[in-house]
C-alpha cells in the first residue's frame, strides 16, 4: 500500500541508502524517484525546495527534508503520526 511517499535519490549518495533503508525497515512503501543524469528535474527539484542536496523526501504534500529531518522525525515519533495524517491509500 503507497503511503504517498516520495524520495528523490541517487544511486551512490550515502544519505540516500540511510534513508531508503529508514523507510524499507519501518515497512514504508515509497516511490525512488532517481536524479542521476536528469539535470532538468534535478533543477526544477531545487526550486521547488530551495535545496540541492538528495534525498529530498515528500510525504503527501509535507516537503520534510533530507535523511537528517527524516531520521529527527522518527527518533522524535513524528514520523507514524505524519504518515497516519496521510490516511489510507492506494
Amino acid at each position: 500500500m503507497s503511503r504517498g511517499v516520495r524520495i528523490f535519490t541517487t544511486r551512490m549518495c550515502p544519505f540516500c541508502i540511510m534513508a531508503r533503508e529508514l523507510l524499507e525497515q519501518k515497512g514504508i512503501d515509497f516511490e525512488d524517484i532517481p536524479l542521476d543524469g536528469d539535470a532538468e528535474r534535478r533543477r526544477r527539484l531545487a526550486e521547488e525546495t530551495g535545496q540541492r542536496t538528495v534525498p529530498q523526501i515528500f510525504i503527501g504534500n509535507v516537503h520534510v527534508g533530507g535523511y537528517d529531518e527524516l531520521a529527527a522525525l522518527e527518533h522524535g515519533g513524528r514520523l507514524d503520526q505524519l504518515l497516519a495524517e496521510l490516511g489510507p491509500t492506494g
